[in-house]
């Protein structure tokens, strides 16, 4: 089958190639590739990994072969599922548990950008608890996580504000949810709209360490990613006075241990089918193409989801 692999001398050092079919464990099922979508964590980790390697987390398409075991989906069925590695190919060996069979009114595009952007968007704001009439910070906010953020922030009942790095995206984000937009490389500006109940941080650096100063008395902030920097400070006084204050760190495979990717993408799912969830696409392309399109997501030359077609 054809995948796509790490070679450090191609663009987004990755590279097409020709690789055997997997052999799936007994609780995978063999799934034929329709759809995939990128992601900075993975498009970075194909930088750092060995040669050959075969990444790829979000994969869409249809159950060619069931788990031994005799859970999840049928041979026909139209699934979405997570993987830790394993996508970027014309068939994936996915675990039942991190899988769920699609609607008929959501194509396999659409789903195929749900698995990591929108499990981390649904279970990061899970951690702030009832959100109906709080406020809610999404920094970030013109990413893939950010927009489902943003979405399902609103959709809790939440007054949402949307911070990003630069003019441009303004209008992308009050779209998708945000009723403040804040611009700039620091949270300064978010404080005219806090404190906030919930906070989504994807930027880590002087973005965490000024939102840590904007959590509400019982206020949450979740972090899961350092896209500006890895370290930050905090000034311990100002976070502790302000009271049952809480901060987590969300590795999403790691929550996985929780709640099964299967419940959160069938949330995830239903809103797409009902209409309540949008997805933005910033660019779509071939598997031919998936390299190309991995370099300008690394260089944040897209906004929202990249999306490759596997035919």
């Amino acid at each position: 089958m054809r995948a796509v692999l790490v070679d450090p001398n191609a663009p987004g050092c990755l590279k097409m190639t020709e690789v055997p079919e997997p052999t799936p464990l007994s609780s995978q099922a063999l799934v034929q590739v329709k759809a995939i979508s990128l992601n900075l964590g993975e498009v970075r980790r194909a930088r750092n990994s060995p040669p050959e390697t075969l990444l790829g987390w979000d994969v869409s398409g249809v159950v060619i072969e069931s788990a031994a075991d005799g859970s999840g989906p049928a041979p026909g069925e139209r699934v979405v599922g997570v993987m830790n590695t394993g996508a970027w190919a014309d068939i994936a060996a996915v675990e039942t548990e991190w899988m769920t069979v699609l609607p008929d009114s959501v194509s396999c595009a659409t789903a195929a950008t749900l698995p990591v952007a929108g499990l981390t968007a649904l279970y990061a704001l899970e951690q702030g608890g009832q959100l109906l009439g709080q406020s809610v910070l999404v920094t970030g906010a013109s990413g893939g996580v950010g927009l489902f953020g943003l979405q399902l922030a609103k959709l809790s009942g939440a007054t949402v504000t949307a911070l990003i790095r630069r003019r441009g995206s303004d209008a992308l984000v009050r779209e998708n949810g945000a009723s403040h937009v804040v611009i700039g490389e620091t949270a300064e500006g978010a404080a005219a709209y806090g404190p906030f109940r919930c906070i989504l941080d994807s930027v880590g650096g002087q973005v965490l360490s000024d939102s840590l100063k904007l959590v509400s008395r019982g206020g949450m902030l979740v972090n899961y990613g350092v896209s500006a920097g890895e370290e930050s400070t905090i000034r311990a006084g100002d976070f502790f006075r302000a009271g049952r204050a809480c901060y987590y760190g969300l590795y999403l495979f790691t929550e996985f241990g929780r709640r099964p990717a299967k419940y959160g993408l069938r949330v995830l799912v239903d809103l797409v089918a009902q209409e309540k969830l949008n997805v933005h696409v910033g660019a779509e392309g071939s598997l031919d193409d998936l390299g190309d399109l991995a370099e300008q997501l690394y260089n944040r030359q897209i906004s929202g989801k990249a999306i490759i077609h596997v035919d």
